[in-house]
């Protein structure tokens, strides 16, 4: 791992807990807001300063993990990103296909994912619990006598408590927003909670609006992958797994050959990692769809550039890098989006990126169609430059390194045995257990017997946490 691959841990809580937010339909700075007021609440109730810096990190990664969870939530609702909106927000209407026992399991991978990022950030062991703990369910009766339930993290009702009225303020009111909440009251925090976040409530939100003093915890300065952020997004779509490092391995190697200085080459790399971001507020019916894609669904992919560069707007440290990788959809002919730049508002940088990124994706299977080998691939680059879509320099350098580059080996730590590796690339791309069987030639039992063993071993409960896990090992 390169200097340039790396963000400090405060930065990368800052950028996930946009991910989060804007997957779930929310305002891409709602889990600040929550931060703020889940804090409050802790100081309020007489925790130190650690307790409310936990809750603090808590409250902004509450939401990291429903990039996990998206696959399922856009098959019980269809638009996933609307739908848990509006689940969030008591503004569902009758839904017959959700119930508690096909949301239960979301629940849990949602926070078996949140917690494991907190584990891949290094963040302490209580932030970790907490987050393992956000979305259990709970009995009326178990919190009316006592502050807090057993084994449970104090954190945990003061995020709840906080986000609950930080989303349902702006659709109710302050005091449609207490009445809902006060429905809840003893069930999913405790009664006296409420009673104590009451009187200050309007006054917390109109705090809100003020400039929040910058973050100072131990370690929050320390350096962790900047690949993490990726692999967290791209976990929205099975088979976008591993996709942006491929990208920032690309843009590498073609920015040496197109004879790009280091200062040039760092920002790249970042970007590639990034640019990702505005895809999580797209639904996933739109990334799964089968044909062309209609109006409707090409007004919202435009908007995938737009919020990557809204996270550089909300998130200083990340913002050259997002406003670069922001235009990594643009076409020198004026054919992209969102801008719809042109000609010289392009520079190499955003040439060569765009390059790389089409030549990844081109030669990666997607819903709607197969991958194109890397000579197939390589012809729709050279006709696509010639029709004046791509630069051709910037073209060339990506054929160029594509050709020169060594195929990637998964570091073999002893884990996973080789069969349980060539498994492990199967579901991790999103194949079914009959589609792995099926490539592999061996039964859907056998597969089934390897994915229990795999997630034994790494010490997983579900797909996507395995998928974490092993991007951070280098197994996939």
């Amino acid at each position: 791992m390169q200097p340039d691959e790396t963000i400090t841990v405060e930065d990368a809580v800052q950028v996930l807990a946009m991910v989060g937010d804007l997957s779930m339909g929310l305002p891409p700075d709602h889990s600040i807001r929550t931060a703020r007021l889940a804090a409050r609440l802790a100081e309020e109730n007489g925790d130190g300063a650690d307790a409310c810096t936990s809750t603090r990190l808590v409250a902004l990664l509450r939401w990291s993990g429903s990039t996990a969870t998206a696959a399922g939530f856009a098959h019980l609702l269809g638009d996933d990103v609307r739908g848990r909106h509006a689940m969030v927000t008591r503004t569902l209407s009758g839904h017959a296909g959700l119930t508690f026992a096909n949301v239960m399991p979301l629940a849990q991978m949602q926070c078996e994912v949140a917690g494991d990022i907190a584990v891949l950030l290094g963040l302490p062991g209580d932030v970790e619990n907490s987050l393992r703990h956000l979305f259990g369910s709970h009995h009326r009766g178990d919190m009316q006598d006592v502050l807090f339930a057993p084994n449970i993290p104090r954190a945990v009702f003061y995020v709840r408590l906080a986000g609950d009225l930080e989303v349902l303020a702006p659709a109710h009111g302050t005091d449609g927003a207490l009445r809902l909440i006060g429905e809840r009251a003893g069930v999913k925090y405790p009664a006296t909670l409420v009673q104590r976040l009451s009187p200050h409530a309007q006054d917390w939100l109109n705090m809100l609006e003020e400039p929040s003093c910058a973050a100072n915890y131990p370690g929050h300065d320390r350096r962790v992958p900047l690949s993490i952020v990726a692999d967290v997004i791209e976990l929205k779509l099975p088979w976008l797994t591993g996709y942006s490092r491929r990208v920032a391995a690309l843009a590498r190697r073609s920015a040496s050959l197109a004879g790009m200085m280091a200062l040039e080459e760092s920002p790249l790399v970042r970007a590639a990692l990034l640019h990702g971001i505005g895809k999580v507020a797209i639904p996933n019916v739109v990334w799964e769809r089968p044909g062309k894609l209609d109006a409707d669904d090409w007004d919202q992919v435009r908007k995938v550039p737009f919020w990557t560069a809204r996270a550089g707007t909300q998130i200083p440290a990340i913002q050259n890098e997002a406003t670069l990788a922001s235009f990594m959809y643009e076409r020198l002919d004026g054919s992209g989006y969102f801008r719809k730049a042109r000609g010289e508002a392009l520079g190499m940088q955003e040439r060569l990126l765009g390059a790389a990124a089409a030549f990844v994706s081109l030669c990666s299977p997607r819903p709607w169609r197969p991958a194109h080998g890397e000579a197939a691939a390589s012809t729709l680059m050279t006709a696509q430059a010639a029709a004046g879509r791509f630069d051709r320099q910037a073209v060339e350098a990506v054929l160029a390194a594509a050709r020169g580059a060594e195929k990637p080996r998964p570091v073999r730590d002893r884990l996973l045995s080789d069969r349980e590796l060539e498994v492990l690339r199967h579901i991790t791309q999103g194949e079914t257990s009959r589609e792995a069987a099926r490539a592999m030639r061996i039964t859907p039992a056998s597969v089934r017997m390897h994915v229990d063993n795999i997630f034994q071993k790494l010490e997983s409960g579900s797909r996507p946490a395995a998928t974490l896990k092993a991007l951070a090992r280098g197994l996939i």
